[in-house]
């Protein structure tokens, strides 16, 4: 170490709700602790569906740390959840409310700008006490490392910081888990994307079209065949006075699709049921998009490197399971217990025997029950046998027979379906196929579902307009395109949820361009309408790092 290097007991990379949590938890044990925020404020970075969770189960929840949360920062409680299997116009909905609240104290519908801007006040409020604080506009693009440990963070921004303690809660592009070489961005069928869009109503809408209170809120998922077969599925959430509607799929899937993220939004937007939520008029206040860490393949069991620990979607902390989509509310009891184990290692380090603080944090998420929750042991079993092609294909072939549809009607009259849609038990054990995102919503709709009558007249915007309704403030290119061959780096000009093909104005652009009397396929990339989502990064051949601290993106909603 040098001795001209700024040090703190402890640096939080992030102020979403795992950094948040962490800090709350090293300040109120007196931990010298500094936050470091990218965006112009928390939250100007951050996309999220959004249901934020308390579970009953969890040591940790965002209210008990930071009292007033609910009143504050989040929009409405869900009270209502619901799955509505679609076939063309035919729709078959089921009330989940019940898996829902199983294991929920309560859940929120949040827009992470309000969220974490409110947070990072408190956070501030918190650590400042400590002689710490937060500071924004800091992109963290490195660790300090000597001798092969970690000792700190190095910023484009500031000089290289010091730290006992290393909380990367820098989402699910984090560079510091790559760097450490934590986590990667190899494999397609690790993650999902998610693409939203918040739409404004008018006064009173959303109680008088979802039949709610002022204090209630519902969530409404969607899955079938209005996705053209790719893996996923959609979502409404209310909040306040706005909608989030979305998708999120299987990245694999969407490339192997060749399928346009903005055009599956708008499959869902236009859909006939959304009538009765936009009833003729559509506002849409925002577009976003992020990638989604498939817990059940990249959860890390270990998420830490000496000094370094990892938290949230930046240890691949996101629960994707079924109608089961919780996240922050995992990061939040992860940040909380790495905050905690260090406190403890702390108190114990004069005995050379003690484990590390992240060991005692790896151990902490293993005795609370968060690993069991994010890779369940249920679906690995189930996976090894009902992953496979040939299983798939036959179980589809049965589905979509006869002997298939008589034998759902059988089991939707005596309940069971509904049942089984609201059992988190089947919900651990569903496997990453086509089946229960495609196939079997396909056939509940044709054979249960309901023609719905109404008639959706919405235009949503264009892909040009809804880059340009976004703010930007535009600094240097912070993607390389390393290989611009098609083969190489073409699938990210269908699945960048800011490109398409046929669309010059987005990041990624393909075309023939003619050399010594050959044609060869290429693709360009201009960085300037980033949503920094990170599609690229696994999908093309690029050298992929977050903007300049206040540069790029910056959401209003989140």
């Amino acid at each position: 170490m040098t001795d001209d290097r700024e040090h703190y007991e402890a640096v939080v990379v992030g102020c979403g709700p795992g950094g948040a949590a962490a800090a709350a938890v090293l300040a109120d044990n007196g931990v010298e602790t500094l936050v470091l925020e990218r965006g112009v404020e928390a939250g100007s970075k951050n996309v999220s569906g959004g249901l934020i969770y308390a579970e009953e189960s969890a040591p940790y929840t965002i209210d008990d740390l930071y009292p007033g949360f609910r009143e504050y920062a989040s929009e409405r409680p869900i009270t209502e959840y619901h799955i509505h299997n679609v076939a063309g116009d035919k729709v078959k909905s089921y009330d989940i409310t019940d898996l829902h609240d199983h294991d929920t104290e309560w859940s929120d519908a949040v827009l992470r700008r309000k969220m974490d801007s409110w947070l990072e006040r408190r956070v501030h409020e918190r650590t400042r006490e400590t002689g710490g604080g937060v500071v924004t506009g800091v992109h963290v693009d490195g660790l300090i490392q000597e001798d092969g440990e970690v000792k700190g963070v190095t910023c484009e921004e500031l000089d290289p910081i010091e730290a006992d303690l290393v909380v990367a809660a820098d989402g699910v592009n984090s560079e510091l888990a790559r760097e450490a070489n934590l986590m990667d961005w190899e494999e397609p069928e690790e993650w999902f994307q998610g693409v939203k869009a918040v739409v404004d109503l008018p006064e009173g809408a959303v109680e008088d079209r979802f039949g709610i209170g002022e204090d209630e809120g519902a969530a409404h998922l969607f899955s079938g065949d209005l996705f053209e077969g790719v893996r996923g599925g959609g979502f409404v959430y209310t909040n306040e006075s706005t909608l989030s509607v979305g998708t999120v799929f299987h990245l694999d899937s969407l490339v192997a699709e060749e399928a346009e993220p903005h055009e599956l939004l708008d499959a869902l937007l236009t859909h006939p049921m959304l009538d009765e939520y936009f009833d003729g008029e559509y506002d849409e206040l925002e577009y976003s998009a992020k990638l989604v860490p498939d817990s059940k393949k990249v959860a890390h069991t270990s998420p830490h490197r000496g000094r370094l620990v990892l938290v949230g979607d930046a240890a691949g902390q996101m629960q994707a399971q079924g109608p089961i989509i919780k996240g922050m509310n995992h990061a939040v009891t992860a940040g909380a217990l790495a905050a905690e184990a260090f406190v403890e290692s702390r108190a114990r380090k004069s005995r050379k025997s003690e484990p590390t603080a992240g060991e005692l944090y790896e151990r902490k998420l293993k005795t609370e029950g968060v690993m069991g929750k994010l890779r369940p042991k249920r679906y690995e079993v189930a996976a090894a046998l009902g992953e496979r092609d040939a299983v798939t294909d036959i179980t589809d072939s049965l589905l979509q027979s006869p002997v298939g549809k008589v034998g759902l009607k059988v089991a939707d009259s005596l309940g069971v379906v509904e049942r089984a849609y609201s059992s988190p038990f089947m919900s651990m054990l569903m496997p990453d196929t086509k089946t229960p995102y495609v196939t079997l919503p396909t056939v509940i709709g044709e054979t249960l579902g309901d023609r719905v009558t109404g008639e959706n007249t919405i235009e949503p915007p264009a892909l040009d307009d809804r880059i340009g309704d976004l703010t930007y403030d535009v600094g240097d290119p912070h993607i390389e395109l390393l290989d611009e061959s098609y083969a190489a780096s073409g699938a990210a000009v269908s699945a960048c949820p800011v490109s398409a093909q046929d669309f010059g104005g987005g990041c990624y652009r393909s075309e023939t361009v003619k050399t010594n009397g050959s044609e060869e396929r290429v693709v360009s990339l201009d960085t300037q309408p980033c949503v920094e989502c990170g599609t690229c990064a696994v999908v093309a051949d690029t050298d992929w790092n977050h903007p300049a601290g206040n540069k790029g993106v910056e959401f209003k909603q989140g």
